[in-house]
């Protein structure tokens, strides 16, 4: 059930992004669910696989070389799905970031409101 609810607000999520930056456009709320698990999947199999071989320069950078790894990913949703679109790097990084910033609020409303029951 909690699987199913983070995919729906992540989804929210995403066409809050689209409404307030003008970078990322959302077709429908269901193209929203689409590229919500699109870019879930993409965080789960390809992201660990990008930090490993990305680790010299992430170590370098600090950790932020891990944002334009959540930017590539992000992009590479887009270029996968038809409803769903970025206007470019820049547009991706900013998006990105934004989903991120949300998808953190949405974890934290989530424990503390499944945690209860």
């Amino acid at each position: 059930m909690r699987i199913i609810i983070k995919w729906l607000l992540s989804a929210v999520a995403l066409l809050a992004v689209a409404y307030l930056y003008n970078g990322v456009q959302v077709a429908s709320f269901g193209s929203a669910l689409i590229a919500a698990a699109v870019i879930g999947l993409l965080n789960m199999i390809v992201r660990p696989v990008l930090v490993v071989l990305t680790l010299p320069v992430t170590i370098v950078t600090l950790g932020l070389f891990l944002f334009v790894i959540n930017a590539l990913l992000f992009w590479a949703a887009s270029g996968l799905l038809g409803g769903f679109h970025v206007n470019g790097f820049l547009a991706a990084l900013l998006g990105s970031l934004m989903y991120s910033l949300l998808g953190l609020v949405i974890e934290s409303a989530l424990g503390g409101l499944l945690s209860k029951r």
